[in-house]
């Protein structure tokens, strides 16, 4: 049964899309704690989610692109909002579609069942799973998963993004700049501390599965994948 998160602060409306949409066959939660939907959407691990846009403390703009750091699973805003922008604003966020209140439960569903077909049915891609594979280092990029011998450390898209660079780039150096761009894509300016703070992650999850001093540091220039496990595998 695929699952469906619904994130709208209204109660009628969001008890009306999950009566309406369990009713079609799917399992439905409501997010009642807008100060912790990331939270339930790693709890719940929705296969698609509707997303209002105004939510108390933070829009949905952001919190889509929260979700897509870690997730690809379709997302369709539901707003009163009618403006132009504000569905361009959804779509460049990250959302695939958007439906305005009033709504027809009916072309919820239709839209819910379509993005589904499109994201894992007879519409979705049927090529195989891309595989990154680096000397016993497997990254899984749709999965958003790394994973070394037995060991599987789960991904955030930044970080997954950042190894899937550096094993492009092994034995060469990937250059500074050309990360940084994999950390532009939603927020306007990226600084060096930026870099930083996720490559320490990245290196973070490396160590996780056995992989440690992964990640070399080429002062002025970028980082470089070591393939240092396997000489720690002979000793």
């Amino acid at each position: 049964m695929q699952k469906i998160l619904i994130i709208e602060d209204d109660p009628k409306i969001a008890e009306h899309l999950q009566q309406y949409i369990n009713k079609y066959g799917f399992e439905s939660f409501i997010v009642e704690d807008f100060d912790r939907v990331i939270e339930d959407f790693q709890k719940r691990k929705p296969d698609l989610v509707l997303l209002d846009i105004n939510l108390p403390s933070y829009d949905g703009y952001y919190w889509c692109r929260q979700i897509r750091k870690q997730s690809i699973c379709p997302v369709i805003f539901i707003s009163a909002r009618v403006g132009e922008m504000d569905q361009v604003m959804a779509l460049e966020n990250g959302g695939d579609d958007f439906i305005t209140k009033p709504f027809h439960p009916e072309i919820v569903i239709a839209k819910i069942r379509s993005q589904l077909r499109r994201a894992y049915g007879e519409y979705a891609a049927q090529a195989q799973e891309r595989v990154l594979e680096l000397e016993g280092l497997k990254l899984f990029p749709e999965r958003l998963e790394l994973t070394y011998k037995e060991e599987t450390v789960p991904l955030s898209k930044k970080e997954a993004e950042l190894i899937e660079s550096l094993i492009d780039r092994y034995p060469r150096v990937a250059g500074r700049e050309d990360l940084l761009e994999k950390l532009w894509d939603d927020q306007v300016y990226v600084d060096e501390n930026t870099l930083n703070v996720n490559i320490t992650r990245v290196r973070k999850k490396m160590e996780s599965v056995g992989l440690k001093g992964a990640v070399e540091t080429v002062r002025g220039a970028g980082y470089r994948l070591t393939i240092s496990w396997l000489k720690d595998d002979d000793q």
